[in-house]
């Protein structure tokens, strides 16, 4: 149990980080600090924080934990008000600009500084919407650098096994590389895709008639765009890489339609079937497993 917490950036994911910690006791005091003082209101009325903060210093001091939760391009400005004596950790999507970050501040990574991503969200934002339960049965990515004090790490995997969640490590440059891949890509396309339909003629008659396939894959383009934008930005070479390599696939496929190749369309649907498949199928082993223990 952490005496005390501080949350900087009280949204979905940190509101429901502050939420978990209040459900399962694993934290005696959590301050919270952000640039939305409504939020806040919000959080302390639920009774999620303990605390309001007017500065991120004040949210920080005598913490023995600081999370940090907001868009990763704003990391920086965050890091300068915080001591790195402290134990720092934070729910980027992307893990490279917070090193970057972390080396201007500090001129190296400190002991202290475990980087993480937790594997789970919504569309929704907000501390309205948190969830205390968020993170259960999810991942949670830790990318702990060579300057990382294992002991440090260890505290982080602790606190998210606390909150129910499975905890891996890997590279920065790999999380940030997978990830491009299967959540930054799905957002992009996402993004694209209802924007596009939005934008021409009536689009309202287009979402009236969209079936369940519609509603799940465009649910995501309701999330957070200053977020999103920060993400992409950061992210970029690995999202135009993943990009160019889609482009090239969707390019193969609308020839194959124009063309009338029913074979070869029914070749490239067949696989993507058989792929998740096997993905639904482990993921169900693991579940099951999690669930056993």
């Amino acid at each position: 149990m952490m005496d005390r917490v501080a949350v900087v950036g009280l949204g979905l994911i940190g509101g429901s980080f502050a939420a978990g910690l209040k459900q399962k006791e694993l934290a005696g005091h959590i301050s919270a600090f952000d640039v939305d003082a409504a939020g806040l209101d919000s959080g302390l009325q639920q009774g999620i924080i303990d605390s309001v903060a007017e500065s991120v210093a004040d949210a920080c001091k005598d913490a023995d934990l600081v999370m940090i939760s907001v868009p990763v391009l704003s990391v920086q400005s965050i890091l300068q008000d915080i001591s790195p004596t402290s134990l720092i950790t934070d729910v980027g999507s992307v893990k490279a600009p917070i090193i970057e970050a972390s080396r201007a501040v500090f001129g190296d990574v400190p002991s202290t500084l475990v980087p993480g991503h937790p594997i789970a969200g919504s569309e929704q934002h907000g501390v309205a919407a948190a969830d205390p339960r968020l993170f259960e049965k999810h991942r949670v990515i830790l990318t702990p650098v060579e300057s990382t004090d294992p002991a440090s790490t260890d505290q982080v995997r602790q606190l998210w096994q606390g909150l129910g969640s499975t905890v891996i490590e890997m590279s920065v440059e790999h999380h940030d590389w997978v990830l491009a891949q299967t959540s930054h890509l799905p957002h992009l396309l996402a993004y694209a895709l209802v924007d596009s339909l939005s934008s021409q003629g009536d689009s309202m008659e287009v979402f009236q008639y969209a079936a369940g396939g519609f509603r799940d894959f465009s649910r995501i383009a309701a999330s957070d765009p200053v977020m999103w934008r920060d993400i992409f930005q950061a992210n970029g070479p690995a999202v135009l890489s993943i990009l160019d390599r889609f482009l090239d696939e969707l390019g193969d496929i609308r020839q194959m339609i124009a063309q009338g190749d029913s074979e070869a369309l029914e070749q490239v649907f067949q696989r993507a079937k058989e792929a998740r498949d096997h993905y639904s199928e482990q993921n169900s082993e693991q579940n099951s497993e999690q669930n056993a223990q």
